[in-house]
Formats: structure tokens, sequence, C-alpha cells
């Protein structure tokens, strides 16, 4: 009873790990592509220019998309021309995608390890 109780355990386990070597290959899918990707967001920024007779004073905000990231710890902010912005955005989303990915990555191979680890805690006999 206590072989098969445990024989059990290890077919659940098994499948288990093959479940997340699944999920792994699909969350590797995004590493494996070609799109080319920028770091950073890109956002629309609003802001005034500090001229006392200016419109944005009155609260009209100055607006333009802008590319923002972090670079040695300080954010960089780089204003996109409108002819770049869809390539941008594109670029912008890539990357988070892939951090994502990744980020499940680190996940799954936690996973997959504390499996493993029970697996071995059932197979093992002592000597």
């Amino acid at each position: 009873m206590q072989r098969e109780n445990r024989l059990n355990k290890l077919s659940r386990l098994r499948r288990t790990l093959r479940e997340h070597m699944e999920e792994l290959e699909k969350s590797l899918a995004v590493v494996f592509g070609r799109a080319p990707m920028v770091k950073g967001n890109v956002y629309e920024l609003a802001r005034k220019c500090g001229k006392p007779n200016c419109a944005c004073a009155r609260g009209e905000l100055h607006r333009s998309m802008v590319l923002t990231w972090s670079h040695e710890g300080k954010s960089k902010l780089f204003s996109i021309p409108p002819e770049r912005l869809s390539a941008l955005q594109e670029k912008s989303a890539e990357y988070l995608r892939f951090r994502q990915a990744r980020a499940r990555v680190t996940v799954i191979c936690k996973e997959i390890l504390g499996v493993m680890d029970r697996i071995e805690k059932l197979r093992r006999e002592e000597p």
C-alpha cells in the first residue's frame, strides 16, 4: 500500500514536471524570436515649459511622446519624432514581452527544482 502511494505521488510529480517543461518551452519562444527590441517604455509626457505667458501656464501642457529607460541607475528620456513612434512602440513592447518571459522562466525553473527535489526524496532509499 505504501509503495503504491509512493508510486502515485511519483507519477503526479512527473506529470507536473512535464507540465512545467511545456510551460518553459512556451516562455522561451519569446527568447528565440528575432524581432528587435528597445529597452524602455514609450508614453506621452505632458509638462510646462516655465514661460509665464505660455499657454502651458494656463493648463494647456506641452505634450510629446518619449521613451524612458534606466541606465546605470539613472532615468534617461528620449523625445520620439513622430515618424519613429510606431517602430519604437513595437520594439518597446517586444522588450517588455522578453522581460516578462525571463521573469516567468525564473519562476518555472525554481518550480522545476522543487519538483525534482520531491522526486529525489521519494525515490531515495537508505543504503
